[in-house]
């Protein structure tokens, strides 16, 4: 991989000898491989059988959880804020475990849309909860720093199965807690084929 770096950076008009750029290519390797360390992770390891019966039926949520992942079709950042509802039926998650669930799929090359889903259907495989929600707002590189140049833009990205997409009253119970007011009304599924920059160069 170091090879193919210091190539680019040829291509890109530079001289990957000069001072500043000689460890660059060691540097963008150990960040590469951090960057998409999801591919190789493990579900059931990262879950670690923290799954526990618990007699409670009410929305446990954890929000405001931070991703940075890489957009697919530009390799550049996409990052934001990851929140995440489930109603349990007989088996609750170890909160810990929500968060390093998020790590493992933003942690690979992405759109917003798949990630959004990956994590809603993992939660909803393992604990088979009553309904699951998550919603990620994320500002796009490829948006901001290139392309249309849109600093202030930013993607929300919804997955809602169960009791959150059958019932308007648990979904807007949801985006209350979360405060996304103003999406409760208009929220949705994303769908998995969605490509939140298909269409630019």
């Amino acid at each position: 991989m170091q090879e193919l770096i210091r190539t680019l950076l040829e291509e890109l008009g530079e001289n990957p000898g000069r001072e500043g750029l000689v460890d660059t290519p060691k540097r963008v390797e150990k960040a590469l491989k951090f960057l998409t360390s999801g591919y190789e992770a493990d579900i059931d390891q990262v879950l670690n059988n923290a799954l526990f019966v618990v007699d409670y039926s009410e929305m446990v949520i954890v929000k405001d959880i931070d991703f940075y992942s890489l957009c697919e079709h530009h390799l550049l950042p996409f990052f934001g804020k990851c929140h995440i509802a489930y109603i349990p039926s007989t088996r609750v998650i170890g909160l810990s475990k929500i968060p390093r669930l998020v790590d493992v799929f933003s942690r690979r090359l992405q759109v917003q849309e798949r990630l959004t889903n990956q994590i809603a259907d993992v939660l909803r495989d393992r604990i088979a909860p009553v309904g699951v929600a998550v919603v990620m707002e994320a500002t796009h590189l490829c948006m901001s720093m290139r392309g249309v140049e849109k600093q202030n833009s930013f993607a929300v990205t919804s997955a809602m199965h169960g009791a959150f997409r059958n019932n308007a009253r648990t979904r807007m119970e949801f985006l209350e807690l979360i405060k996304l007011r103003s999406a409760a009304a208009t929220v949705q599924t994303a769908p998995s084929g969605g490509l939140a920059c298909v269409g630019e160069d």
